[in-house]
């Protein structure tokens, strides 16, 4: 083989491409890594609702590394989209050294099992909140479902002065309805099966059964509508008399 010129040169100029390639790869790392390529400018695009403002700069100054060519942006989406209340992120580099960062935040829309908040898309994220929501009782991966069954079904509710406080979803599909009204507190034991025939029922009959006793002075807070062709109701605090003794 070092007798033959030609395997040589091969040899020669593949080595030679090898260098250059790998100088070039060292000198383009060594200049994208520049100071001057530096972000100077790190913008929020979008008025922060809910958001920290000093907790998004605090990870922006700590996670946000590299300049204009290095910074891996996806880590960079990862770490904002930590601070409470982000939704999601959206980063844009402007050329020389500005950098965008546009905000999508939480709306809250209803509390997921006592430790977590439901946005207006369905989505569970972890924040403080002192303002008053509706309580989302269910098993985990349910909370869009139940945002869309709460839209429902408190627009149904509604002609009848009756608000939705809250959603139960049992691990086996059935559903619980928690609404306040004139009448006070009202709890609706829905069952999984025909459950939009049984809020039909009692959108229908509710005027002439609950209503009607409530005006009459007796307060119904449960109603079980498990039941083919009527309902159960049950009255806080109702006791049965005691049979009398037939001597």
């Amino acid at each position: 083989m070092w007798d033959d010129a030609k395997q040589l040169n091969a040899i020669a100029v593949t080595l030679s491409l090898i260098a250059i390639a790998f100088l070039t790869w060292a000198f383009v790392g060594f200049v994208t890594r520049l100071s001057a390529f530096e972000f100077r400018d790190v913008v929020v695009t979008t008025p922060l609702a809910r958001t920290s403002g000093a907790h998004l700069e605090s990870v922006i100054r700590s996670e946000l590394t590299g300049t204009f060519f290095s910074m891996d942006l996806d880590r960079a989406r990862d770490a904002l989209a930590r601070v409470p209340w982000v939704r999601s992120v959206a980063l844009r580099r402007q050329w020389p050294r500005r950098l965008e960062i546009e905000v999508d935040e939480h709306a809250p829309f209803a509390r997921w099992n006592d430790n977590a908040l439901v946005d207006t898309k369905g989505d569970v994220f972890v924040a403080s909140y002192a303002g008053e929501l509706p309580l989302f009782r269910g098993p985990d991966g349910q909370a869009s479902l139940m945002t869309a069954r709460y839209r429902e079904w408190a627009a149904l509710l509604s002609p009848l002065a009756l608000h939705v406080t809250g959603l139960d979803l049992s691990a086996r599909g059935g559903w619980q309805i928690h609404a306040a009204g004139d009448e006070g507190p009202l709890t609706l034991d829905i069952g999984r099966d025909d459950v939009a025939g049984r809020l039909a029922r009692f959108v229908a009959i509710y005027g002439k059964t609950i209503r009607l006793l409530a005006h009459n002075g007796t307060h119904i807070d449960r109603v079980d509508l498990r039941y083919r062709n009527g309902f159960a109701a049950r009255m806080p605090n109702f006791r049965e008399k005691p049979a009398r003794k037939v001597s």
